[in-house]
């Protein structure tokens, strides 16, 4: 069943509370959780200091977990997958990057019943749109995306870091969601005014993806207690 797990990054927000209340269930402290920018770019610029200031030399097993998005009608809102491998859905070139394979394997142990192994696509925008994510399913070969797995697995990649993704599905493939890019700012923080007006001009998908969004993030309490539950 090892390896333990030392460390969990997860978003800021929403997702960041819910893994803090799956650990509080399970007795753990939430001092081992990391919360991390929202998106590729405040990723690359965090990993670099929190580094420097807290793990740079330590080894570490740890855990990204949060929502992401379905890219596959084999994946429904609310389902948990485990992300083996990671490509950066920014570049024409995939190179994709492997979780490690120990924590992949514990991670499958202590998720037997519920757990999905899936590819993990990495974007550097909400891909808010069905037509979109068919796409990105078909140009990666990928079955979820999210906006933060691909850097922090490159970022730590030269450290004694090694890495698991757990992600619960918030979204499925075939409804679109409201456009809330711009809500997000380059330093990886939700901003309340810009996300507001993005959901009031398309109330449809914004109340499916609040809908969406609460399963998911009570499954991620859930998980996160199943995870870390003696």
């Amino acid at each position: 069943m090892s390896p333990q797990f030392d460390l969990v990054f997860v978003p800021r927000g929403a997702e960041h509370r819910s893994v803090c209340k799956g650990l509080q269930s399970a007795g753990f402290s939430t001092a081992m959780v990391v919360p991390i920018p929202i998106g590729p770019q405040g990723v690359t610029q965090f990993l670099p200091s929190w580094l420097q200031q807290s793990h740079g030399q330590t080894s570490s097993n740890a855990l990204l977990m949060g929502l992401g998005g379905s890219l596959t009608d084999q994946l429904s809102i609310g389902d948990v997958v485990i992300c083996q491998t990671c490509v950066d859905g920014t570049q024409v070139l995939d190179v994709p990057i492997s979780c490690d394979a120990q924590i992949l394997l514990s991670l499958s142990q202590r998720l037997a019943e519920t757990v999905i192994p899936v590819t993990g696509v990495s974007c550097d925008r909400i891909i808010h749109t069905a037509t979109e994510k068919r796409q990105l399913a078909q140009t990666h070969q990928a079955d979820v995306v999210d906006m933060e797995g691909f850097s922090l697995l490159s970022g730590l990649q030269s450290t004694p870091i090694s890495m698991g993704i757990v992600r619960v599905i918030s979204d499925d493939v075939h409804h679109d969601l409201p456009d809330l890019n711009a809500a997000i700012s380059p330093n990886g923080d939700l901003q309340m005014l810009p996300m507001a007006m993005g959901m009031l001009r398309q109330p449809l998908p914004a109340l499916r993806l609040i809908q969406g969004s609460l399963k998911g993030l009570k499954q991620l309490e859930k998980v996160t207690t199943q995870l870390f539950k003696p």
